[in-house]
């Protein structure tokens, strides 16, 4: 006999776990289903704990550098295992404080297992069977595994693992030069090993301008990481590595493989990511993806805004879109990088017409007197509207800063007005007068 509900979500990541809530508030009967640790990727191995390890390894850099500030610290240790076991409980508490509030959702039943197709509108989970006339699959993504010869053979970690690693590596060698490679990079380097980081790009961040890409390597070199460019990785050999442990992270893979997803009819494009449309529905009528899987930006806060797209279209004036949406991004290195907007390659492959304002954070008082003045604010302006098209934040705390852009662009702020606001002194957002000056 198979169980019928009037929602089924599979995941309970960023999107699903709210979607269900709000379903279920609004009366709906909800099951939910997990075949992990509930809150997902960013809750798991995701944000929580890399940002939390982020943190202690700023704290060792600090400690060991504390005689730029005029403190004498002496000898500066990272107990690793204490570093793990924070980690852990902080993920802990933010997994099972997740769990509860969703089971104990009036509507909403928990299950426990794995989910795949059997039919269009029908799903098994074990032995039960679950059906609905509106399912959303909101499954994720896992780390990419290359196909490398010889991979195997050598002992290797993905990001999930080496977050439980207890031991610090003696030399940690990083394949892969996107945001996971680079936070790693720093953040191990920090605690004391040494780091190569080899990339096969011409420049670290992909999507970022090329300014941006080599004064993020520059910072990286300057913390010791021994930054290795344009390095095509074509097989691995015992002996041939160099380091004590290897980390791998070059990418993502959606988690559809498992879904049994040509039973439903549901496509994927050629990577295994769902298509969607605008209202994030797939092309089989309710049947939804949202987050990671769907092949936009793999962001916790877009995960969360898919959420509020497709209840905002189920529950309230059915205008909910990703079209036009802007989506800002931080990576945690120390300083951050922010990002919101366009990068100037984009800009130009659209035939915008615009003016870089750019300016060193050692132009910024508040970073100076911080003794945090490495890196760089920049901004596109579009010359007819003077209104801002992007911006790129290398510095401290750079993430906020961007945030202050992204609100400006919201609000269709110029950055005439901007250079002419009144912003307390000394702080970062006075930083805005002098950028657009």
């Amino acid at each position: 006999m198979s169980e019928r509900y009037d929602a089924l979500i599979i995941g309970t990541g960023q999107a699903g776990k709210p979607l269900a809530r709000d379903l279920a508030a609004a009366g709906w009967k909800v099951a939910i289903v997990e075949k992990g640790a509930v809150g997902g990727t960013c809750i798991n191995t995701g944000c929580t704990p890399t940002k939390t390890m982020v943190a202690s390894a700023r704290v060792a850099h600090l400690a060991r550098n504390g005689a730029t500030w005029g403190v004498q610290s002496g000898d500066v240790a990272v107990d690793l295992p204490a570093v793990v076991r924070r980690k852990r409980e902080v993920v802990s508490s933010f997994r099972e404080g997740s769990r509860r509030r969703l089971v104990s959702t009036e509507g909403v039943t928990l299950i426990e297992g794995a989910a795949s197709f059997v039919g269009p509108r029908r799903m098994r989970v074990g032995d039960r069977l679950l059906e609905s006339e509106r399912i959303f699959l909101n499954t994720g993504t896992r780390a990419a595994k290359p196909d490398l010869p010889g991979l195997d053979a050598i002992p290797w970690m993905d990001h999930v693992g080496i977050l439980e690693l207890e031991t610090l590596p003696d030399h940690l060698v990083i394949l892969g030069g996107g945001v996971i490679g680079v936070e790693f990079a720093q953040m191990f380097r920090r605690f004391g090993s040494r780091v190569t980081l080899v990339h096969r790009g011409a420049h670290l961040l992909a999507r970022e301008d090329e300014d941006v890409a080599e004064a993020m390597a520059a910072i990286l070199r300057e913390d010791g990481v021994d930054v290795r460019l344009g390095v095509k990785t074509d097989a691995f050999r015992i002996g041939d590595l160099g380091g004590s442990h290897l980390l791998v992270a070059v990418g993502r893979t959606p988690n559809t493989d498992a879904l049994n997803l040509a039973v439903a009819g549901v496509e994927t494009d050629a990577r295994g990511y769902l298509r969607v449309n605008d209202r994030l529905e797939t092309n089989v009528p309710g049947i939804w993806a949202l987050g990671d899987v769907n092949g936009g930006p793999q962001f916790t806060h877009v995960a969360y805004d898919d959420y509020r797209i497709v209840a905002r279209n189920l529950l309230g004036d059915g205008k909910g879109s990703t079209t036009d949406r802007l989506v800002p991004w931080t990576v945690f290195t120390d300083p951050q990088l922010g990002r919101i907007g366009l990068t100037e390659a984009q800009a130009r492959a659209e035939g915008r017409r615009y003016r870089v304002a750019k300016m060193p954070m050692d132009y910024v008082a508040r970073a100076l007197e911080m003794g945090e003045s490495r890196g760089f604010m920049k901004a596109l302006v579009e010359l007819e509207t003077d209104r801002i098209l992007g911006a790129a934040v290398l510095g401290i705390e750079g993430g906020e800063i961007a945030t202050m852009l992204q609100l400006a662009m919201m609000g269709g702020l110029t950055a005439r007005q901007l250079h002419d606001a009144v912003f307390p002194h000394p702080g970062f957002a006075e930083a805005l007068n002098n950028l657009f000056a």
